[in-house]
């Protein structure tokens, strides 16, 4: 039977692209009809394309990835599915770490392996340590803008004083909109504006 070079590409966010990811692998996998690919979170164990890939690839194939943190979100992840793979006699070769990459002569397996598995360990640790990092920032930052009172998210609607009653009297036809307008001093096209934005919070 035929041994097939697969590939798999994944980005955590529909918005994400993945051609950054399809070039790199281009050069390894020259059919894309073996080359899987997901818009969904690492986390997420059933993502479809990668399920799919599972399912298709057999004893002796090889798989590339770009880079090892694209088959999941956290070390015990990612070795759960590097066992699986071994088990099932698929070489994983991983286009970041150049020595997965490598072929060596029979016999001389367990050495790349043993080197492969050091990498491996040391990069996914590295990466779970960034990722928890990244999220540690992000809470920092927004724990520093809440203490400087700002608004993380829309900012708030900014409109005179007198603007609520004043809308409830011309809604009720007791006074003009050029007589709103004076009031608060502001030109037509603002005011319809805010008049839009604030109706938008009713």
């Amino acid at each position: 039977m035929t041994e097939i070079n697969f590939g798999y590409i994944r980005v955590s966010t529909k918005e994400q692209n993945l051609d950054r990811q399809y070039e790199a692998l281009k050069g390894y996998v020259t059919d894309e009809r073996y080359i899987y690919s997901d818009k969904a979170s690492g986390k997420d164990m059933d993502r479809e394309g990668f399920q799919n890939l599972l399912k298709a690839m057999r004893k002796g194939d090889t798989l590339y990835i770009k880079s090892i943190d694209r088959l999941g979100r956290n070390k015990h992840q990612i070795k759960t599915y590097l066992e699986q793979f071994k088990n099932e006699g698929i070489r994983v070769k991983i286009i970041d770490l150049p020595t997965t990459m490598q072929d060596v002569p029979a016999g001389q397996e367990w050495v790349i392996d043993m080197i492969n598995n050091i990498i491996i360990e040391v990069y996914t640790s590295m990466a779970e340590q960034e990722r928890e990092t990244i999220k540690q920032r992000q809470a920092e930052g927004i724990a520093v803008a809440k203490t400087k009172g700002k608004h993380l998210g829309r900012p708030s609607l900014e409109l005179p004083k007198e603007w609520t009653k004043l809308y409830k009297q011309w809604k009720a036809g007791e006074i003009t909109a050029v007589t709103f307008m004076e009031a608060i001093e502001m030109k037509k096209a603002t005011f319809y504006k805010k008049v839009k934005e604030y109706e938008a919070t009713l």
